[in-house]
Parts: structure tokens; C-alpha cells; sequence
């Protein structure tokens, strides 16, 4: 058995691997800046256990792992060390869908205060969608607009996402060399103009280009089926549907305009085309509907390469509960019912499922766009009402679901959501990391980097207290505007700390942010080939 490097002590299962001939580890590291944080539990490499992780400050990487809680002793003088038992150490976690809206909409949200939330909550890396800033990341003049942008105000590391529109087949493949983690496309309004759905020629014009490219191409997966004469809300903003089957701010008025039929029927024509580039990973993002899991399942056995996320809100949140008028618990697809959300579960927890990943999508607005009544009130002075041109209050402006802007805010709190539901359901902590931690960062091209902890990914590091408990307040929703359908609820689990290549960014129950500003990277490195 290899010794300890830094004490020629045994009996540690896992050390670190063996220095080069004529060196030790304290040459190569004893001389510069050590973070080591240990404890009682931590998922290493999926599994529970206890240890001692060992990060180099000045590259950021871990240099070791060791499989039991080392004392302070161990290490050099001087030596940065946390034992953190009996909370749980993870993998900083990577949220794959955030909408951070900077340039052109930073008064829904920006790079300092979307990543700052993302911080509270443990995530140490988001990955920001194409849509929703201006101009969007449709083109390389685009993505660079949006880094320089984000220069000096990301608390974590953020990466980026390529769009695909009608018309820009032949940005994709520089958007590729310039790093984005992938690319995503509507088949349904958007919502925004700027950022118009794509057609089915559209779509088999962007496989081609990005048959043989270390990417992935993901969907908004809605779709009118043609057959459809109107059935209401196909927009974010529109009129309403011209056979509503109740209130326009009743959420079984609006459910009803966005049947599964959208999302199978998609789904469909997605698969439909993926023999058009058999080797380009597929996947469907914000997944709702339960009845497009057998499409996908039957694609996976048929050899296609697609995979699927859901979101917090629609493992977390059902249509049963949603209060007439509360918009803040609009997006696209909807929230469906408990069954579905049911169904949703039972996938997510199959070993062989579509569902590999869950994220935010955290997709914020002013509070005045939810357009939410005087009886539903949101945190924070920012909730002005929709007002006329004379100043009056209009009568839009009354909960109406299919006026209102459509989006979750949750960025920071999704460790806590999903750990909150997921006590009636039997998930442990390891699962949490491979939906949240692992997968995600597989699907953006990070893994290697992110997502886990080993020797030679990135330090970054969530502590988590899972007994722990809090009640989601203003001081809980560090995003940009207060109005979240979680405000109000009690979660269960808390991150105490956060940690970013071995330097602590946020800090609970002391510093909190403390004095050093931001410290998050941009990844903008060009994706791995395809092994």
C-alpha cells in the first residue's frame, strides 16, 4: 500500500498516487497553499464515504483523495484545514439550464446576481442558455458580447450555450470553436423575437453541420400539432385561447392550452430526424409530460442518442395546488398533475432511464411581468403592478396565466427542493450527485473537470447539511427579484459552505460572501472530440 505522502503514515485505502522518482509530495505541494477539507461523510467518485480531500490553491485542482478523516497533523504547517463532520461534502453542482439574461434584460437578471444565488445553494458552475439577453448567443459576435459581459461578475464558473435559428447554420460550428457547451433550438415560440423557433428543415440543417462536432443539440420540445386549429397559449405572450375552458387565471384554464400533445408530437419530429446525424448526442430539455417517456425509451433501444432532463419544479410542484391567479408558477411546458410528477420520479430513479438529469431552469422576470393580484403578494419592493398608460392598475394585471410571463425562479435552491421531496421518496444523497453533479457536467463536455470529486477535476465543493432546515425568505433567493413559487415554503437541507477551485465563496453562518468579489471563470474552452 502507497504511504501517506505527507506523514509516511498506512492506512488510508485511497491515496494519492505516487509522486515522480526523486521527488516527494510536499516538494511539489507542501511549499504552495493547501485547502484540505475532510469529513465523516462525502461523496467520492458516487459513493458515500468518509474523507479528506486535498486541493491545490494555486491550480485549483485536487491533488488527493483520501477515503478517512485525516488530522490537521497530517499536513504542513500552516496548511488551510476544515473538518466539516458530520455534513456532507459533494461535488460543487453543475446546473446545466439558467437563464442569466445579461446584456440587454439585467433588470430580470444578471451574471453578479444569478451566479451569486447559484452560490448559496452549492452550485459551483451554470451553464447559461442562448435566449432571453440581447443579442443572443445565436452568433460568435453574439457569444462574445455576452463574455465580455459576464468579465469580473461571476461568483461561480459559468459556461455557455449556442443557439440554433432560422438562418444560422453556418454560425454553428464557430460557435463550437469558440467553446459553447452546446446548442439549443424551440419548435414553439420562444417567447422573445429575437430567439425564433425552427422548423424542421431548420433542425436537419443544424445536425448536418454538427454531425461530426463534440456537441450536443438540445430542444425545447413543444410543438402545435397541425391538426390543431387553436389551442390557445402557444406563445409566451398571446391572446387567449378562442374556446377557453375556464377563468384566464384559473391554472386549469391555462394547463389545458398546453396539452402532452405539444411535447410528444415534438419529440417525435425530433426523432424523426436524428438518422441525419446518428452520432450527435440528442437531448430534450425541462421534460414535463410523462406520456413522451416511451418515445424516448423506444429511440435509446433503437440506438439513437438522446437523453432527457427534468426540472425541480415539476418534481417538486403540482397543478392540484396551484392557487388561482399565481403566476409564478407559469412556464413552458407546464407544471403538470401529481400522477404526472409521479411518473416523472419513477423514471428519474431507474437505473436504465431517459431522465438522467435534473436542473433549474431558473427563467426570471421583473416581478411586475407575473402580473400577479394584490391577493398573492411577492418578497421585496419590486412586485409594481401591470399599469395603463393613465396610471391605473389594468385589468390584466389580475393573475391572468395567459398574459403573464412564463418562468421558475429557483436558481440556489434546487439542492434543498430536491432533497426536500425526495425524503417520501427513498433518493439518497449519491443520486442527488449523479442527477445533479455528474450528469450534468457529462452533458456539457465537463466531465474530467466538474461534477465529482477526484484527483485532477477542479475543488469545488458543496457542504451540505442534510438535517438542516430553513424557510425560503428574501434572504433565501439571492437572484435578482424576489417572486419564486417556492417563497413561503420550509426546505429541508442547507448548504453551509461553497467552494470554488479550494477557495471558499460563500460561507453561511459567517463571512457569508466575504470580501474577495467574484472569482468564477468563463469556460470557454472548445469541447473535447468524441472518444
Amino acid at each position: 500500500m502507497t504511504l501517506n505522502p505527507f506523514t509516511n503514515r498506512r492506512p488510508y485505502p485511497s491515496p494519492a498516487p505516487s509522486p515522480p522518482s526523486g521527488t516527494t509530495m510536499i516538494d511539489r505541494i507542501g511549499a504552495r497553499s493547501l485547502t484540505v477539507l475532510a469529513s465523516s461523510r462525502a461523496v467520492i467518485e458516487g459513493e458515500l464515504t468518509a474523507a479528506t480531500i486535498v486541493i491545490d490553491q494555486y491550480t485549483g485542482k485536487i491533488t488527493s483523495v483520501f477515503h478517512s478523516v485525516l488530522p490537521a497533523s497530517d499536513f504542513p504547517p500552516g496548511t488551510s484545514y476544515m473538518d466539516h463532520s458530520p455534513h456532507i461534502i459533494l461535488p460543487g453542482l453543475v446546473d446545466a439550464h439558467v437563464h442569466l439574461n445579461e446584456p440587454g434584460r439585467t433588470e430580470w437578471e444578471g451574471f453578479y446576481t444569478g451566479t451569486r444565488a447559484a452560490a448559496f445553494g452549492g452550485v459551483t458552475t451554470v451553464v447559461d442558455m442562448p435566449l432571453n439577453a440581447i443579442p443572443p448567443t445565436t452568433t460568435v459576435a453574439g457569444l462574445k458580447e455576452k463574455a465580455q459581459a459576464a468579465q469580473g461578475k461571476c461568483w461561480v464558473d459559468v459556461g455557455f450555450y449556442g443557439g440554433i435559428v432560422p438562418g444560422n447554420a453556418n454560425e454553428l460550428r464557430p460557435l463550437v470553436e469558440e467553446g459553447v457547451r452546446g446548442f439549443k433550438g424551440f419548435l414553439i415560440d420562444s417567447g422573445v423575437p429575437e430567439f425564433p423557433a425552427v422548423s424542421s428543415t431548420d433542425i436537419a440543417l443544424a445536425m448536418t453541420a454538427l454531425a461530426d462536432e463534440p456537441t450536443t443539440l438540445m430542444f425545447h420540445a413543444e410543438m402545435i400539432p397541425p391538426i390543431a386549429a387553436s389551442v390557445g397559449d402557444d406563445v409566451q405572450w398571446s391572446l387567449p385561447p378562442l374556446a377557453p375552458i375556464g377563468p384566464l387565471n384559473e391554472y386549469a384554464t391555462f394547463l389545458a392550452s398546453r396539452p402532452v400533445s405539444f411535447e410528444t408530437y415534438a419529440i417525435a419530429e425530433i426523432l424523426s430526424l436524428a438518422h441525419i446525424a446518428p452520432e450527435l448526442p440528442l437531448h430534450i430539455v425541462h421534460l414535463s409530460a410523462i406520456e413522451a417517456i416511451p418515445l424516448l425509451q423506444q429511440a435509446i433501444a433503437n440506438g439513437v442518442k438522446v437523453t432527457a432532463e427534468t426540472c425541480f419544479h415539476y418534481l417538486s410542484l403540482a397543478a392540484e395546488s396551484v392557487k388561482d391567479g399565481d403566476t409564478r408558477h407559469k412556464c413552458c411546458p407546464p407544471i403538470r398533475s401529481k400522477s404526472n410528477q409521479d411518473g416523472l420520479w419513477e423514471e428519474l430513479t431507474q437505473y436504465d432511464g431517459c431522465i438522467k438529469t435534473v436542473v433549474s431552469d431558473h427563467s426570471p422576470c421583473t416581478p411586475n411581468l407575473k402580473l400577479l393580484p394584490p391577493s398573492i403578494s411577492s418578497l421585496g419592493t419590486r412586485n409594481a403592478p401591470h399599469t395603463t398608460d393613465d396610471g391605473g392598475e389594468s385589468e390584466r394585471g389580475k393573475g391572468d396565466f395567459f398574459a403573464a410571463w412564463g418562468g421558475v425562479s429557483s436558481v440556489g435552491l434546487g439542492l434543498s427542493i430536491l432533497w426536500t421531496e425526495g425524503q417520501s421518496r427513498g433518493i439518497s444523497i449519491e443520486d442527488v450527485v449523479k442527477w445533479c453533479c455528474k450528469n450534468t457536467a457529462k452533458q456539457v463536455g465537463l466531465e474530467g473537470q466538474k461534477g465529482d470529486l477526484a484527483v485532477g477535476y477542479d475543488g469545488d465543493v458543496a457542504v451540505f447539511d442534510d438535517e438542516g432546515v430553513f424557510e425560503v425568505g428574501e434572504e433565501a433567493m439571492l437572484f435578482r427579484n424576489k417572486c419564486s413559487p417556492y417563497q413561503g415554503m420550509t426546505l429541508k437541507g442547507v448548504v453551509k459552505e461553497t467552494w470554488l477551485r479550494g477557495q471558499r465563496v460563500w460561507e453561511r453562518d459567517g463571512r457569508g460572501f466575504g470580501k474577495e468579489g467574484p472569482a468564477g471563470k468563463l469556460l470557454l474552452k472548445r469541447r473535447r472530440e468524441k472518444s
